[in-house]
């Protein structure tokens, strides 16, 4: 295994103001993981910063002491600050966020609550997520609704030229992910808003990979709906997401599961749903994995999501460099603004292969095959990539590391 250097520990990046001096030796003294193994995977699951792990690892032991209901009990402001942090990392109000399993239930729970009749337009992205997908396919096939995806722009993004012609009273939601799974593309999820709010069509996003790598105001995006989870750049636990709804259309969507925590039984044959964005949530929760989200919104919080974007934008635009500098790489990003994510494939070498051959050197990536995203990587001839993401707690140190562990599986392919 190549030797790893340690690492600078203060690395300037470019940001909106200037040179910002980031403070590099702190994030990765806060991240144990960093001691293990070379991360980058993200756009997967981040590596947990210590007070993440302390205040789940905390709670869990209160669970133990004086069990479930009372720890729960005892901790109630602290869950509440939770709904208030994910609303300040948004740009929202408390009440408008729920708190639920993951991602997938929490974008779930929001599309299968839209209203859909036959004839009804569903338009989405070329690079939307296969579950998404898939939940178009099946409410069509329940409602009569269609599923439309919109035309790309010569970027390789969704074309706003392409989504205003063919906005019409029919259409009952445009519904996009801001970031695709498979690349550093980065949607116009504003310019998105726009459109559709002047349409008066709904609007839900996927902001699944990327809340905790870039400012996302839901305000400033202007989105009905926005699906997010803990686990990824917001590097809070596995099985953990939120969900934010607009207050003014909230009462316009019925919640596809209902509980007594959902709703009130107010009499033999009647119930009451609740109002706000609590009628997306059920009753169980993992009180652990709540606490520890809120640890992680209010450590992302604490460097700050300007800071964060201009680090991981500086090491993607680093680590897109040097791959394509080496012989028998193609980088397969695209879109006018990229992010952390960076996509690849090495001549010879099947994206498995890829992935074996990096774990075996303790380097983390992933595979995104084309049934994650069929549309998109069908057209581009793509059956899979190498997935490799970066974050802020990485170091220049690692994306030498990377490509020459990259670089070495080129050279004996030759």
């Amino acid at each position: 295994m190549p030797e790893q250097r340690e690492p600078r520990s203060h690395d300037a990046v470019a940001g909106q103001a200037g040179t910002v001096v980031f403070d590099l030796a702190r994030a990765r003294r806060e991240t144990p993981g960093c001691e293990q193994v070379l991360h980058f995977n993200n756009a997967g699951a981040s590596l947990m910063p210590q007070v993440v792990l302390d205040t789940m690892i905390a709670h869990l032991e209160l669970e133990a002491r004086i069990g479930g209901y009372e720890s729960a009990d005892r901790v109630q402001d602290r869950l509440n600050g939770v709904y208030a942090s994910a609303a300040r990392l948004l740009g929202c109000d408390s009440d408008e966020i729920a708190i639920v399993e993951n991602a997938t239930r929490a974008w779930d729970m929001a599309f299968y609550a839209i209203p859909l009749g036959p004839g009804d337009r569903i338009l989405t992205a070329n690079a939307e997520y296969g579950s998404n997908y898939i939940a178009f396919l099946q409410r069509a096939r329940q409602t009569g609704a269609v599923v439309e995806a919109i035309p790309n722009d010569e970027h390789g993004q969704l074309s706003i030229a392409a989504l205003e012609r063919m906005m019409d009273e029919r259409v009952e939601v445009v519904a996009i992910t801001h970031v695709p799974t498979n690349g550093g593309l980065v949607n116009p999820a504003a310019a998105v808003g726009k459109v559709a709010r002047e349409a008066g069509a709904l609007y839900l996003l996927d902001a699944c990979q990327s809340v905790g790598q870039m400012d996302v105001n839901v305000s400033a995006i202007g989105c009905d709906m926005l699906s997010a989870t803990g686990r990824k750049y917001l590097r809070g636990p596995r099985g953990i997401g939120f969900l934010y709804v607009r207050r003014e259309v909230v009462d316009r969507l019925e919640p596809p599961l209902l509980d007594l925590h959902a709703a009130e039984w107010v009499a033999a044959d009647r119930f009451v749903i609740r109002p706000g964005a609590k009628r997306f949530e059920n009753w169980e929760s993992n009180v652990a994995a709540k606490l520890g989200l809120g640890a992680a919104i209010d450590y992302a919080l604490g460097w700050g999501l300007d800071t964060i974007r201009a680090r991981v934008t500086a090491l993607a635009t680093l680590l897109r460099a040097r791959l394509s500098d080496i012989a028998g790489v193609s980088v397969h990003d695209l879109g006018v603004e990229r992010c952390g994510i960076v996509s690849l494939t090495l001549e010879g070498h099947e994206p498995d292969a890829v992935r074996a051959a990096l774990a075996r050197e303790r380097i983390n990536v992933t595979v995104s095959r084309a049934s994650a995203t069929r549309l998109d990587m069908d057209a581009r001839h793509l059956p899979a990539v190498v997935r490799a993401s970066v974050h802020y707690y990485n170091s220049e140190e690692e994306v030498d590391r990377f490509c020459a562990a990259v670089g070495a599986l080129a050279a004996a392919h030759d």
